[in-house]
């Protein structure tokens, strides 16, 4: 009987294990996402990202001096 409970154990914990982390992607993504773009306000992870967008989406404009 030992090894019939272990087994039942083990699929417990496994399955607690690979549950999915409860609260949502938005606040994930609210929380990832710290800066914005002044002209359309698209908000970006980091100072790298926004010198992309600034070169693709507005290359007649320079982009914000660095904050951090």
């Amino acid at each position: 009987m030992t090894r019939g409970k272990q087994k039942i154990e083990a699929q417990r914990r496994n399955a607690e294990k690979n549950q999915k982390a409860k609260g949502s992607q938005f606040e994930a993504r609210a929380a990832a996402l710290k800066f914005t773009c002044p002209i359309c306000k698209v908000q970006l992870a980091n100072q790298n990202q926004i010198g992309d967008h600034y070169s693709s989406k507005h290359p007649k404009e320079k982009p914000p001096p660095q904050s951090e």
